[in-house]
């Protein structure tokens, strides 16, 4: 498996995870598929990113 990474990365760690429990929320109302996994990861710069797995 590979990880899946969400294209922009943010100045807080709060956005971040306000879009990572965006992806965990979709999946049900909009009936996508659950991710196995969501992360939130820090780049090099000091940015947060998501990255989950499918």
């Amino acid at each position: 498996m590979r990880w899946v990474y969400f294209g922009k990365l943010y100045r807080t760690k709060f956005q971040a995870g306000c879009l990572a429990k965006r992806l965990e929320q979709d999946s049900w109302i909009y009936g996508y598929e659950e991710p196995r996994l969501v992360e939130i990861f820090r780049s090099r710069r000091g940015r947060y990113g998501v990255r989950f797995l499918p």
